[in-house]
C-alpha cells in the first residue's frame, strides 16, 4: 500500500479497502482470516489505533503487520502505539530476506527473482532488536537505557539513523513532480526546527550512500538556510556544533568527488563564511583562509577549483585583512589565469576576479592595482565563449554596468574583443548579444569614454542592423490574433534595443552620421527583411537622436510613408511602427507638420483587411498620434477619422462575433477613446454612434480571452463620458455604471494578471469625475476594492546569484545588482494599479467629497505609513548626494524617485459635514 495524496497514511487506505470489500461481500466476513500487511515503515501512533479499532470490529481476522523500517522509533507516541498493538494481539515483526522475496514476488514482478542488498540481513537485525526493545518496555523497565547502556546507545544510534532515512526521503519528495506530494514536503520540512534542519543537512550532505540529487538538495537548502535564517539558527546551536558544522564543510569539500555537489558545498561554505564576518570585518572563520591558500596552491585541480569558486562567491571573505592580503590575492589570480593546462581554473579565476572588481565598484585605487589582471579576464572571456561557456562573458557585462572605469586602461581590446564576438556566427545567438551588450552598456555608463572610440562605434552599428535582418518568414504572421510577447532572445529584438539604447546614451551627433547611409540602403534592399530592419531602426533611434533628426524629419517622413504600399505586409507593419513612434518622439511637432500626410495614410492602411496585423498597428500607431495631436489640428479630420473608426469597428465586431477574432478591434476601440479624448466636447455629434455598441462589447465580452478588450472597452467608454460631459452622458450613465458594478462584484476573483483591473480602477475614477457627488451612492463596492489596491505592498527579495536562476524579469521581477553575488528584486506587477488607485482616492473622491469619516480614517491610516516611508527615503536620498559619485544625472533619478511619491501621496487632508 501506499500513502494518499490527502494525508491519508497506507494503513488507512488498507482497512477503508477491506470494509469496502466485507460491505460488498457480507458472506465472507463471517469467515476467519490472517491478513499479512507489508509496510515500507511501522505505523504511526494514529495508524496503530486505527488498527487497533479494525481488530475489535473484526475479531476473526488476525493481523500479521510486517515492516521494512522503523517510522520515528524516537518518538515516544509511536512507540506506545507499538505497544498497545502488540498488546491488542497483532503479528509484529520487521521483514527478512524471505518476506522481502516474497512482496518482490507477489506485487512486483513475479517473473524475477528478488535480490537481496549486501547488508540486508544486519539492517533487519539492527531493527528487529530496536523493534523488541520498543515492545518490551513496560512500567519496571521503562528506562532500560540504565540496565544496558550499551544497549541504549545502539538504540539510539539506531533511531538516528532510522530519522536520517526519512530526512532524505522527504528531500526526495521536495523534488517531486507531484504538485500535492511536493506541497506535503514543504509544509513538512518547514515544521522540522532550524537545529535539526542543520544537523540533518549537513548529515545528508556527508552521506556517501545518498543520491547525488538529494545531497544536492541538502547543499542547496542548508546555504538558504544560512541566507535567510542564520541569525535565528546559527548563534543558538552549541559551540561544539558549529564547530563540527565548520569542519564538516571543508572535509566535505575535500572528501566529495561529485564536481557538483563539491561546488554546492563550496556555496555553502560561502554563505557562512559572509555571515561570520562580523561588524568589525574579523573573520570569525579563519580556518577558511587557511584551507583557500592551502586549497589554491594544491596539485589537486578540484581543490583548486573549490578555493576559486569560494572566493568568486564570497570576494570580501578577507574581511578587514584584505589590505594586508591585498598583493596575495592579485598574485593568486594572476597565477591561476595562466594554468595552460586547466581551462577551467582559468575560468573560474576569471570570474573571481571580475567579482572581486564589481565588490568593490567605487574603489579606484584598487582598480588600478588590480588592472593588470584585465587582459588575463579578457583572454579567459575569449577562450571560454569557443567553450561554450558565458559565464566570464556575463561578468565582463557587469563590469561596463557597475564599474566601466576599471576598463578604461585597456578599453580599445575590450572593444575590439566584444567587436569580433558579436560578429562571429559560429557562436551562439546569446553570446552575441552579450558581446554586443558589452560595448551598449558602455555607451550608457561611460558615454565620455565610449566617444574617443568612435572606430569601434562605427564599426558596431552595421552589426546592431544585421541582427535586425535575422528574422523568419512566416506565413501565419499577416493573419495571428494572438500577439505574443516579443521574442527577447532574438538577434532582431536585441539589435533593436542595443541601437535605441546607444542612441540615446551616446546622442544623436554621433550615431545618426554612422547609420543614416546603412539605413537608405536597406531601405533600398528588394529583401523584405532590410526594408523592415530599416525602418525599425528609424524607430529605434528617434529618441536619442531627436534634434538631429529634427532638423530632417520632412525628407524622412516622406520616404517612410512610401512604405505603407510595400507588397510585404511586415515592411507596411514596420511603417505604420515607425510613424508610430516619430508621433511620440518629435511631438507635437510631428503631429503640426506632418498632420496632412499622416493621417490619410494611416487611414488608408487601416483599411487593409487582408492583413489584420498591419490594420492592427495602423490603429496603434493613429492612437500614438492622436494622443499629442493639439485639437485645433484634429478637429479638421473628424469627420473623416469617425467615419472610418466606425465602419472599422463595425466589421470587426461581426468577425468577433463569427469567427472570435479580436486583434483589431482592440486597437480601433482605444483608437476611438484616443480621437474622443483629444476631441472633447466636439464629439458629442459623434456619441450615439458609438456608445450603443461598446456598452454591448462590455456587457457580452465575459470570455477569458476577451478580458483585455473588456478592459479597453472600458476606457473607451469612461474616455467618451468624461470628453462630451455629463449632460451628454448622463443618459447612458446608469446602464454604464451597472455594467461597471457586475465587474466589480466579481473583483476579489479576478486574477492578478487581469488586464481588467487597471482599466477598472481608471474608470471608476472617470466616472467619479464625470457624476461628482453623485457618484457617492456606489462607494460601498468600490471602497473595498479600491482600498484593498491602494495597500498593496510590493513584493520584494534579496536573492544571492543561486537563487536568481529560477527567476524571470518576464515574470514581474527587476532586479537591481548590490555586488558581492547578491540582488535585491522588487515585483512590480500591481504597482501601477497602486498609484492609479491612490490618485482616484486622493484627487477624484476627495476632491469631490465622497469620502465620508470612516473612509478618511482608512485611508489617512495607508497614506501615514506611505508618506512615514517617503521621509525615510528622503533621509536616504540626502545620503546618496554626499557621494563621491554625485552628479547631475543621479540628482535626476533621486527627483523622479521622489515625485513618484509626491504626485500621489502630498495632499491636504480635510473633513467637512454636511
Amino acid at each position: 500500500m501506499y500513502n494518499s495524496p490527502n494525508k491519508s497514511h497506507a494503513e488507512s487506505i488498507l482497512l477503508q479497502t477491506v470494509e469496502s470489500f466485507f460491505s460488498e461481500n457480507p458472506a465472507e466476513a463471517i469467515k476467519q482470516y490472517t491478513l499479512a500487511i507489508y509496510i515500507s515503515f511501522s505505523p504511526c501512533s494514529k495508524c496503530c489505533d486505527s488498527l487497533i479499532d479494525f481488530m475489535r470490529l473484526h475479531n476473526r481476522i488476525h493481523l500479521d503487520v510486517r515492516i521494512s523500517k522503523l517510522y520515528f522509533p524516537k518518538n515516544s507516541l509511536n512507540q506506545e502505539g507499538l505497544k498497545r498493538l502488540k498488546h491488542s494481539g497483532v503479528s509484529l515483526r520487521m521483514m527478512d530476506r524471505d518476506d522481502f522475496s516474497e512482496c518482490f514476488y507477489l506485487f512486483v514482478n513475479e517473473q524475477k527473482l528478488f535480490i537481496p542488498w549486501s547488508d540486508l540481513e544486519n539492517e533487519t537485525k539492527k531493527y528487529s532488536a530496536a523493534l523488541c526493545y520498543i515492545l518490551n518496555q513496560d512500567e519496571d523497565t521503562k528506562n532500560l537505557e540504565k540496565v544496558c547502556p550499551a544497549f541504549g546507545l545502539f538504540f539510539s544510534a539506531l533511531t538516528a539513523m532510522a530519522e536520517q532515512q526519512q530526512f532524505q526521503l522527504l528531500l526526495g519528495n521536495l523534488m517531486s513532480p507531484d504538485n500535492i506530494v511536493r506541497k506535503q514536503s514543504e509544509e513538512a520540512y518547514e515544521n522540522i526546527p532550524g537545529q535539526t534542519k542543520v544537523t540533518f543537512l549537513l548529515q545528508t550532505i556527508r552521506d556517501a550512500a545518498a543520491a547525488e540529487e538529494v545531497k544536492q538538495m541538502a547543499a542547496v537548502l542548508l546555504r538558504r538556510l544560512f541566507s535567510s535564517a542564520f541569525d535565528e539558527i546559527y548563534p543558538i546551536l552549541s559551540t561544539d556544533l558549529q564547530n563540527v558544522i565548520r569542519s564538516e564543510l571543508l572535509l566535505g569539500i575535500q572528501m566529495e568527488g561529485s564536481p557538483n555537489i563539491r561546488k554546492k558545498i563550496c556555496d555553502v561554505a560561502a554563505e557562512l563564511a559572509r555571515n561570520l564576518i562580523d561588524d568589525d570585518g574579523n573573520n570569525q572563520w579563519p580556518d577558511i583562509l587557511k584551507f583557500l591558500f592551502d586549497s589554491v596552491n594544491s596539485q589537486n585541480v578540484g581543490l583548486r577549483e573549490a578555493a576559486l569558486h569560494i572566493f568568486w562567491n564570497f570576494p570580501g571573505i578577507f574581511g578587514n585583512q584584505q589590505q594586508h592580503y591585498l598583493e596575495v590575492i592579485k598574485r593568486m589570480l594572476a597565477q591561476c589565469m595562466q594554468d595552460q593546462e586547466n581551462p577551467q581554473i582559468r575560468t573560474l579565476a576569471a570570474r573571481a576576479a571580475a567579482s572581486f572588481v564589481l565588490s568593490h565598484e567605487n574603489n579606484n585605487l584598487l582598480h588600478k592595482h588590480f588592472a593588470e589582471l584585465l587582459p588575463g579576464i579578457l583572454q579567459a572571456v575569449n577562450d571560454s565563449c569557443y567553450q561554450n561557456d558565458d559565464s566570464v562573458l556575463k561578468s565582463l557585462v557587469e563590469i561596463a554596468d557597475t564599474a566601466p572605469k576599471y576598463l578604461r586602461p585597456h578599453l580599445e581590446a575590450t572593444l575590439q574583443l566584444s567587436l569580433k564576438l558579436c560578429g562571429d556566427t559560429i557562436l551562439t545567438n546569446m553570446q552575441r548579444q552579450l558581446a554586443l551588450e558589452v560595448i551598449v552598456t558602455l555607451s550608457e555608463t561611460a558615454s565620455p569614454m565610449l566617444r574617443k572610440h568612435t572606430n569601434i562605434l562605427a564599426q558596431s552599428i552595421p552589426q546592431m542592423l544585421a541582427m535586425m535582418v535575422d528574422l523568419e518568414d512566416d506565413d501565419e504572421w499577416a493573419i495571428a490574433d494572438e500577439l505574443e510577447d516579443d521574442d527577447f532572445d532574438s538577434n532582431a529584438v536585441a539589435g533593436e534595443s542595443a541601437l535605441d539604447r546607444v542612441a540615446c546614451g551616446l546622442g544623436g551627433k554621433i550615431v545618426l552620421p554612422m547609420i543614416k547611409e546603412h539605413i537608405m540602403q536597406m531601405l533600398q534592399n528588394p529583401d523584405w527583411k532590410y526594408r523592415h530592419a530599416g525602418l525599425m531602426a528609424l524607430s529605434a533611434i528617434g529618441e536619442g537622436c531627436h534634434r538631429q533628426m529634427e532638423a530632417i524629419l520632412n525628407e524622412i517622413v516622406n520616404f517612410v510613408l512610401l512604405f505603407c504600399q510595400d507588397p510585404h505586409p511586415r515592411v507596411r507593419y514596420a511603417a505604420c511602427n515607425a510613424i508610430g513612434q516619430m508621433a511620440t518622439d518629435f511631438a507635437p511637432f510631428f503631429q503640426k507638420k506632418f498632420h496632412e500626410k499622416v493621417i490619410p495614410a494611416l487611414l488608408q492602411t487601416l483599411e487593409d483587411q487582408t492583413c489584420p496585423r498591419v490594420q492592427a498597428h495602423a490603429a496603434a500607431a493613429l492612437i500614438n498620434f492622436t494622443e499629442d495631436c493639439p485639437k485645433s489640428l484634429l478637429i479638421p479630420y473628424l469627420d473623416n477619422l469617425v467615419k472610418h473608426l466606425h465602419v472599422i469597428m463595425v466589421a470587426k465586431l461581426q468577425e468577433l462575433i463569427q469567427k472570435g477574432t479580436k486583434l483589431v478591434l482592440e486597437q480601433v476601440v482605444t483608437s476611438i477613446a484616443s480621437v474622443a479624448d483629444t476631441a472633447e466636447e466636439n464629439f458629442v455629434p459623434y456619441y450615439d454612434l458609438f456608445m450603443p455598441s461598446l456598452k454591448h462589447v462590455v456587457e457580452n465580452a465575459v470570455q477569458k480571452e476577451l478580458r483585455l478588450l473588456r478592459g479597453k472597452t472600458i476606457e473607451c467608454i469612461s474616455l467618451i463620458g468624461l470628453a462630451v460631459g455629463k449632460d451628454k452622458f448622463m443618459h447612458d450613465a446608469s446602464d454604464v455604471m451597472q455594467l461597471l458594478l457586475k465587474t466589480q462584484t466579481d473583483f476579489n476573483d479576478l486574477e492578478d494578471d487581469d488586464p481588467q483591473i487597471s482599466y477598472m480602477i481608471s474608470a471608476w475614477a472617470r466616472m467619479c469625475k464625470i457624476l461628482g457627488k453623485e457618484f457617492q451612492q456606489y462607494l460601498p463596492v468600490v471602497m473595498g476594492p479600491l482600498m484593498k489596491t491602494a495597500s498593496i505592498k510590493p513584493e520584494v527579495a534579496l536573492l544571492d546569484t543561486q537563487d536568481m536562476e529560477g527567476i524571470s524579469e518576464d515574470d514581474g521581477w527587476e532586479f537591481v545588482n548590490l555586488g558581492d553575488q547578491q540582488s535585491f528584486g522588487i515585483k512590480t506587477a500591481g504597482l501601477e494599479e497602486k498609484a492609479t488607485a491612490c490618485q482616484m482616492l486622493c484627487i477624484e473622491l476627495m476632491g469631490d467629497g465622497c469620502l465620508n469619516t470612516e473612509h478618511f480614517e482608512e485611508l489617512g491610516g495607508i497614506l501615514k505609513a506611505k508618506l512615514e516611508e517617503h521621509f525615510k527615503n528622503q533621509e536616504l536620498r540626502q545620503v546618496k548626494r554626499q557621494d563621491e559619485d554625485y552628479d547631475e544625472e543621479v540628482e535626476e533619478s533621486l527627483q523622479d524617485e521622489a515625485r513618484c511619491f509626491s504626485h500621489s501621496l502630498l495632499f491636504k487632508l480635510s473633513v467637512e459635514k454636511d
